[in-house]
């Protein structure tokens, strides 16, 4: 049976799956749009209900996400579904509203270096961008959400130290600027569980429930330690790809996102609720490995299933 959840952790957690955007983004293959929807309809039936279907950018700079427009309208059919996309302009903004998308997800990448190269502005342009998307969304009368992400929180490839207190000074600046909620992201796998420990509980003091969801990378092995650090500081949301694929395209070693299945499974072991069917997202991660036969997939409970003692609280509830 799992054990109860330690009083300094949150009782439930929401795992927001990312790969349809984050995974396929870093692939040089283009997974059909009718896969994609297949894709979104079984994460739904598996019980996840925030999905991250796309990207609003240029389609000859991103092939693999040129139709984040028809995967929202279908994924807007399920109900309850939180359907997200990522936006790094004012056009994608723009692309999002008229989407009719729940929320559009802004990344600052607290590296000025990773900044230029990932959207060719500093950090403080993105954040007056932020703005200007405040002022639009609000002009259009639209009830949908901006979540600014700070990414290379922990490090940067391209620019290697990231100090903490410029992290934590975009973070207050991007609520500042109209961001209803902001996210941490380890874009790079340079996190530790202490720095996790660390950055998360100041970040708290500032910026208290707006800051709501962790993004890990586990290019070193260290993603779930990091996501069990961030609990303890009383984040319940976190981004995760399927079969743990993923990455920057401009953050070079920026490999593998946390594995969907492999959080899940850590948390409902540890007596927290997800709301999510492992044997039902198990399948779906064997659907995945079909579609993307000769790209490299990650994921260690993949590999040795599900232990016999194994008892899940969400399908217990179900």
């Amino acid at each position: 049976m799992p054990i109860s959840p330690s009083s300094c952790f949150p009782t439930s957690a929401i795992v927001r799956e990312v790969g349809l955007r984050d995974g396929l983004q870093s692939l040089s293959v283009v997974m059909p749009t009718q896969t994609k929807l297949e894709w979104i309809d079984a994460a739904y039936a598996a019980g996840q209900r925030e999905i991250e279907v796309g990207s609003f950018v240029p389609a000859r700079l991103l092939p693999q996400l040129a139709d984040t427009e028809t995967l929202v309208a279908h994924a807007k059919r399920q109900d309850g579904l939180t359907v997200s996309v990522l936006v790094p302009n004012l056009k994608g903004a723009e692309r999002a509203l008229a989407s009719g998308a729940d929320l559009m997800l802004v990344p600052l990448s607290a590296s000025h270096a990773h900044s230029l190269a990932n959207l060719r502005k500093t950090p403080d342009e993105v954040v007056a961008m932020v703005g200007q998307m405040r002022a639009a969304r609000d002009a259009a009368g639209s009830s949908m959400l901006i979540e600014g992400g700070v990414g290379t929180a922990f490090g940067c490839t391209l620019q290697g130290h990231v100090p903490p207190q410029e992290v934590l000074r975009l973070m207050q600046a991007l609520l500042d600027a109209g961001a209803d909620r902001v996210s941490l992201a380890d874009t790079v796998g340079y996190a530790d569980p202490a720095a996790v420990r660390r950055l998360f509980d100041e970040a708290r003091r500032l910026a208290g429930d707006r800051l709501c969801c962790a993004h890990f990378h586990d290019t070193r092995g260290l993603g779930l330690a990091n996501v069990l650090a961030a609990l303890e500081t009383g984040v319940s949301r976190f981004d995760a790809c399927l079969a743990g694929i993923g990455g920057c395209p401009h953050a070079p070693g920026a490999s593998g996102n946390v594995s969907t299945e492999d959080l899940v499974f850590m948390l409902e072991s540890m007596g927290i609720a997800t709301g999510v069917d492992i044997s039902r997202l198990l399948a779906l991660r064997q659907k995945v490995g079909v579609w993307l036969p000769d790209q490299p997939l990650h994921g260690a409970l993949w590999q040795a299933g599900l232990p016999k003692t194994f008892h899940s609280l969400s399908v217990a509830a179900a």
